[in-house]
């Protein structure tokens, strides 16, 4: 029951040939690499393919979904190389606006000569499948792409996150991928996760990976109750999913039978009483989806003082990985489990705590090959002793929702990560910020940008770059349709990162008429105190 073959590499037909030129491609990533770090004033062309490989019924639960491929326009911070150009492909067409705003961002660099250096590449394709596939269906988009990169030793591509997709747009283009080879995308799974925790030594919640049926979740979540008597409740997660749309909520009935086959009928019964962050989910297209792909069930963790701290880290082509940031989560939604938010550091309690079981994980994975930004999410409580507990819970070989605003603070400061205190330092100062891709009301519908960046121009609503201090947004195509948008306040202490926070959501809510409420957005309230799961 709790073993299987990867579903990841089970549903795909691999083409040996592709997969032997994509090992000649990470090599040539790894020769070029070193030539950058040497020298970064080299000539050379950065590909942004910020496509949403991933399994797009999931996707699809999340509001606005389309324009998250926008979250990667921080990447134009390598322009500040004199020698970069950047591609930028999407699905459909980016404001001009939007990108005026962040070019004009780039301290010391001409918003005129960084622009000479990008290219936009849209596909004109609002269909819901990923951008990668529409491109590799457009002959002569791949022959843009070509001429436009020149000489192919001296470019690489980065991706939201690498499937087959990916490998083949790299293989078609003679471009490497900078990022994870797809067939370890295993490690990155709910189950595949798991696995790699046990390998690090790393605590992770009780549980069983490698299931694939509703039989196979019954007897887990009857072998789970055997070892703890006393537990509560129980997730049931699907093993690709992400933001925790694909978790499932047990709870665990009172006065459960003696016999274990009456046990297990009553909790087959109980299945019925799941509970998804999304409204649109059931029992049958659940565990349709766990059938396809496989899931895991493992306890509900619960203790005092509970956070949800995670960790990014960068596999580089030479193999070295460093820690680049960690960050708080805010999690919400009927169930507790989708992510909101962020706050830059974690916690000074137990960031230590977190680097260091953060980094035996990424040991492991880059031993096996991974490559690129992945992040790692933990689950942290207080024990009876008052002692600090640590639980891993998920590997996200991709770039997250912590990724946009940390690349933000890169974007528009002149600092840099220190390790060993865990926080990021610029002009000898701390950097702190509070940060969503989830700021949402339905008074913020019909804003266009032009009506967005009126409203940033009339209130001073911007960053400084003297004080490196302020406010950026972030995904502003899905503003007028959806009333939802990205911003990370950024300050020089977490009170002043969360007022300036505060103070924006305050004059987007007076410019719409919002209701003086929580409404459907994100409160800034929010972003004080413990971002439990309950």
């Amino acid at each position: 029951m709790m073993t299987s073959e990867s579903p990841v590499r089970t549903r795909e037909r691999v083409d040996q040939d592709e997969i032997m030129a994509f090992e000649v491609l990470k090599e040539q990533l790894r020769v070029f690499w070193r030539e950058l770090r040497l020298n970064p004033a080299i000539r050379h062309t950065s590909v942004i393919v910020p496509s949403l490989s991933v399994n797009q019924e999931e996707l699809a639960k999340v509001p606005g979904a389309a324009y998250y491929e926008e979250r990667l326009l921080f990447t134009l911070i390598r322009l500040k190389s004199p020698g970069a150009r950047v591609i930028y492909l999407s699905s459909q067409p980016i404001h001009p606006d939007t990108i005026d705003y962040y070019l004009q961002l780039l301290v010391g660099v001409p918003a005129s000569h960084a622009k000479r250096r990008l290219l936009l590449l849209c596909m004109q394709d609002a269909s819901p499948r990923p951008l990668t596939q529409k491109i590799l269906e457009r002959p002569k988009v791949i022959a843009r792409l070509r001429e436009w990169i020149g000489d192919p030793q001296r470019a690489y591509i980065t991706c939201y996150n690498s499937t087959a997709l990916e490998r083949r747009l790299a293989v078609t283009l003679g471009v490497p991928l900078n990022g994870t080879d797809p067939e370890l995308l295993e490690l990155g799974t709910k189950s595949g996760s798991r696995k790699v925790f046990h390998a690090a030594g790393v605590a992770t919640p009780d549980g069983f990976e490698d299931l694939h049926s509703e039989e196979d979740v019954v007897k887990a979540l009857l072998l789970l109750r055997e070892r703890h008597p006393h537990l509560e409740r129980a997730v049931v997660k699907l093993n690709e999913s992400f933001s925790g749309e694909g978790n499932a909520l047990f709870s665990y009935p009172e006065g459960l039978p003696d016999s274990p086959d009456e046990c297990a009928a009553t909790l087959y019964r109980e299945l019925d009483s799941l509970k998804w962050p999304h409204a649109g989910e059931t029992r049958a297209t659940f565990f349709r989806k766990f059938a396809d792909m496989g899931g895991i069930v493992e306890e509900f963790v619960s203790g005092t003082d509970l956070n949800s701290p995670s960790a990014q880290l960068r596999a580089r082509p030479d193999g070295e990985v460093r820690l680049v940031s960690t960050h708080d989560q805010l999690l919400g939604s009927p169930t507790g489990q989708v992510y909101l938010g962020c706050r830059f550091p974690a916690a000074a309690e137990y960031r230590a705590f977190v680097r260091r079981e953060a980094e035996k994980i990424g040991e492991v994975v880059a031993r096996r090959g991974v490559v690129g930004r992945f992040g790692v999410d933990f689950l942290v409580f207080r024990d009876a002793q008052g002692e600090w507990q640590l639980r891993a819970v998920e590997i996200n070989l991709r770039m997250g929702g912590t990724t946009p605003p940390f690349m933000a603070l890169e974007f528009l400061t002149s600092g840099e990560f220190d390790e060993d205190r865990g926080s990021y330092v610029s002009r000898g100062k701390q950097k702190f910020y509070s940060a969503t891709d989830n700021l949402k009301s339905p008074a913020y519908k019909g804003l266009l940008a032009e009506d967005l960046f009126d409203i940033l121009t009339g209130y001073g609503i911007r960053f400084e770059p003297g004080s490196e201090t302020g406010v950026l947004f972030y995904m502003i195509g899905a503003l007028s349709e959806f009333g939802k948008l990205g911003v990370v306040s950024i300050g020089d202490s977490r009170e002043e990162a969360d007022e300036l926070y505060q103070h924006t959501v305050a004059i987007l809510d007076r410019e719409t008429d919002a209701a003086p409420t929580l409404g459907g957005h994100l409160h800034p309230l929010f972003f004080h105190g413990p971002a439990g799961l309950e």
